[in-house]
């Protein structure tokens, strides 16, 4: 293994290699669809629109919500963003046992860029995502530039995640079909389809049950875009020390999941 110097250089010295593979992985994602890279754009509508049916309509959490179209697209593309940067790398490795044993290369390489992919693909979304708050009379603001720093810091904090579970993908593969049950558990709680802040005010939850609910690592940026982007999600509505939040939660997967990804270098791609 070598020095944690000498191995965020090599990273640095194929930050060119990363790119182009997120970008070829990206464009070869649709390429047997007969719609091509729409499905980038249509598949999170499509599952908004299931969750605004089922939970807007049927279930009528739209009540408690001001824009609340806006308020779910914005959620479901934040959390998507997360959702499958966090699948992608418990499967960087394991998935791609042929080039990690054929090529000499640092292999934080491949969950990076799986997670600079699907960055690349929450920008396709983007730009639905200001038709739709053009379309529902949402103005642009200067707030809307907050949405780089929140970016910044939710794609750090992707790929540290991203790098803890492609150490663990690669020893245990089974993880990959657990993932799915622990990240829609994971969307429940995170405020995509419902108010966290609403439910907190009408519900007497013990104070630990509201901290985690707050700052939910998930929830924190799903959060801050949506105070970015929609004009009425108010800064009352944000929790306390939310910038405070999404650095630390940034910082602590980010280097942390680093490190470990890492301490473990040498064995990826052996057995």
């Amino acid at each position: 293994r070598p020095s944690l110097p000498a191995y965020v250089r090599q990273l640095w010295q194929r930050r060119h290699f990363i790119t182009a593979f997120a970008t070829a992985k990206l464009t070869a994602q649709y390429s047997q669809a007969k719609l091509g890279q729409l499905w980038q754009v249509m598949t999170p509508l499509l599952n908004a629109a299931v969750y605004y049916f089922v939970f807007g309509v049927l279930m009528n959490t739209k009540r408690d919500v001001e824009d609340y179209v806006p308020f779910l697209v914005t959620g479901v593309f934040v959390f998507t963003f997360t959702q499958q940067s966090v699948m992608a790398g418990t499967r960087a490795i394991s998935g791609s046992l042929g080039l990690v044993r054929a090529l000499h290369f640092p292999r934080a390489s491949l969950p990076i860029s799986y997670c600079l992919q699907q960055l690349q693909q929450l920008l396709f979304s983007m730009c639905a995502l200001v038709v739709i708050l053009l379309c529902f009379g949402v103005p642009p603001t200067a707030s809307w530039l907050l949405v780089v720093p929140v970016l910044a810091l939710q794609f750090t904090f992707n790929t540290g995640l991203a790098l803890v579970m492609a150490r663990l993908g690669s020893k245990t593969p089974d993880i990959a079909q657990l993932m799915p049950f622990v990240l829609r558990t994971w969307m429940y709680v995170s405020g995509v389809m419902w108010s966290i802040d609403a439910v907190l005010k009408d519900q007497h939850l013990p104070h630990a049950v509201q901290l985690l609910l707050e700052c939910n690592p998930a929830a924190v940026y799903i959060d801050l875009m949506r105070f970015a982007l929609i004009d009425s999600f108010t800064r009352g509505q944000l929790p306390h020390h939310v910038w405070a939040w999404a650095l630390g939660w940034a910082l602590l997967a980010g280097v942390g999941g680093f490190l470990y990804f890492w301490k473990a270098e040498e064995t990826y791609g052996r057995g």
